[in-house]
């Protein structure tokens, strides 16, 4: 199945015009607690939509993307974010502060961050979607790697499920294979997929759109609410601190299962749920904007905010200022992120794009191909845990994971274990040699240097090798070791940092991680 260049450009110009509806008309309830009774925007808009950092942050994911084009990843992103990215508000300034003090991506997302269950990510889906139309495994990789930058957990599983939904959009217009999809990317026993299978439940069985919101909100409680403007719900509890990502892609399904296909009944029930309210009903209306184009979207929701962009998070000095040069740029990207053989150019209507078959949009297990140049979304995300670095070094490809954590214990000389896992990008056999540079008073238990053998590619070949690391009895607050990965007859070599942190205790900002390693979706 092909798309014209035509059918997309409408249907990328109805994802960002959606976008900024939904957007502008959730702002005024943001944080809200309690039922919002709407059938239209609230506040005097003069033809100018209101700024949102969902949209801000995807202006700046396009400049990466343009410059680094398939390449972009969290390391580069989290780069984007020191430079370009103005807020300093919970995961935001979390992340941030976790880089500035040296912790890399994935880790700045996961450690020291209360808020990484929490709704930064899965705002900002859309552009990895557009850029992976009917592809979702490509582009739940890339939303993943974004996440994982300010989030872990079920902050990474919101962003994975809502930008596969969105890409599988492009090539699915049935509502409930598209959930179907977007539940398939992501791990069963998570929060998000609970939370998306109770609203499911709850219209299957004809319950009304406002009790399904208070079921959600009591089974999956979030503090988004703090921000909250009415009566408090009584018989809605508090939940752990940055838990919001749950309960509020469960709002965003809710708002399209109720609205039955209703663009701005849809978009209402979304944001007169409150909570992220601007959140929610944006997402939706791309949602709904990718499956209609921009020809589905009434003209009464256009007019009031025009198609102009407006910014307020981030400092970039080439931003677009309208939906149209957006897609216009995106479009001039999209063919750099595809497989080669899924774009046809053509000298007069520019090109069209091959999408996955109706199957092949969900997420697949390992093996199934014996004959894929690479590894797939599942080989490279649900494979290893969370705190795994990952390196794409073009003939091979590297996972190291920290099986107990980056946090050492000062005076416990217990070994701490890195597993490495090595995947073979070539049509030919490789040797590759790992060799540790450690600080002075560290020692590997098994020798510094190890071989690893990788057959070619046929089933994803791969190697693993669990390494156990001896910390000296005093260690510093941060110590730095290098694994260096040479491939032999080859001149292609990799650094690659790995940082471990002296275990400052039980305070707040450790509990990040721990919640993060012991919790479900793992």
């Amino acid at each position: 199945m092909w798309i014209s260049m035509e059918d997309y450009k409408k249907r990328v110009l109805g994802c960002w015009m959606g976008k900024n509806i939904g957007g502008t008309l959730g702002a005024p309830f943001e944080g809200h607690r309690g039922i919002i009774q709407m059938d239209f925007y609230t506040q005097e808009l003069k033809g100018v939509s209101v700024p949102n950092d969902d949209l801000d942050l995807q202006l700046v994911w396009l400049s990466a993307a343009e410059k680094y084009g398939r390449a972009v990843s969290a390391a580069v992103l989290g780069e984007y974010w020191l430079e370009h990215i103005l807020p300093d508000w919970a995961e935001y300034g979390y992340c941030k502060n976790n880089m500035r003090a040296g912790i890399r991506p994935p880790l700045s997302g996961s450690m020291r961050n209360p808020d990484q269950n929490s709704n930064g990510a899965w705002i900002r889906s859309e552009i990895w979607a557009c850029l992976a139309p009917g592809h979702p495994d490509i582009a739940a990789g890339y939303a993943y790697e974004d996440a994982s930058v300010d989030h872990s957990r079920e902050g990474i599983h919101s962003a994975v499920f809502c930008a596969s939904v969105q890409s599988a959009a492009f090539a699915e217009t049935d509502r409930d294979r598209l959930i179907d999809i977007g539940l398939s990317y992501i791990p069963e026993d998570c929060a998000v997929a609970g939370a998306v299978r109770l609203v499911r439940t709850c219209h299957r069985e004809g319950v009304e759109w406002t009790e399904t919101r208070k079921r959600i909100l009591q089974a999956y409680p979030g503090t988004f609410f703090k921000q909250w403007v009415g009566e408090p719900e009584m018989d809605i509890p508090f939940g752990e601190k940055g838990d919001d990502a749950p309960s509020n892609v469960a709002i965003f399904v809710l708002g399209w299962l109720y609205g039955e296909g209703d663009f701005g009944r849809s978009l209402c029930i979304a944001a007169g749920c409150g909570e992220d309210a601007d959140c929610t009903a944006a997402t939706l209306g791309a949602t709904l904007g990718i499956l209609g184009g921009i020809g589905g979207i009434p003209e009464k929701w256009i007019e009031p905010i025009g198609q102009g962009i407006s910014t307020a998070c981030i400092h970039l000095w080439n931003k677009p200022e309208t939906i149209g040069q957006l897609t216009d740029r995106l479009l001039r990207l999209t063919a750099r992120f595809l497989d080669i053989g899924d774009v046809w150019l053509d000298g007069v209507s520019g090109y069209r794009m091959r999408l996955s078959e109706k199957e092949k949009l969900f997420n697949r297990a390992p093996g199934r191909d014996p004959f894929r140049a690479h590894t797939g979304f599942y080989e490279r995300y649900y494979l290893s845990p969370p705190h795994t670095l990952r390196v794409d070094a073009h003939i091979f490809y590297a996972q190291m994971t920290y099986m107990d954590g980056p946090l050492v214990q000062p005076g416990n000389r217990r070994p701490v274990r890195f597993r490495l896992r090595l995947f073979n990008q070539t049509g030919r056999p490789l040797t590759i040699t790992a060799t540790w540079r450690l600080p002075e008073g560290w020692t590997a238990e098994q020798g510094e240097q190890a071989e690893m053998a990788l057959s070619c590619n046929f089933y994803t070949a791969k190697a693993e090798r669990v390494f156990n690391i001896l910390p000296p009895e005093r260690i510093g607050l941060r110590s730095e070791l290098i694994l260096t990965l040479q491939v032999s007859g080859r001149p292609t070599r990799v650094d690659l940092p790995v940082t471990l942190y002296a275990d400052a205790g039980s305070s707040d900002l450790d509990e990040g991680y721990s919640h993060a390693r012991n919790g479900a979706g793992w």
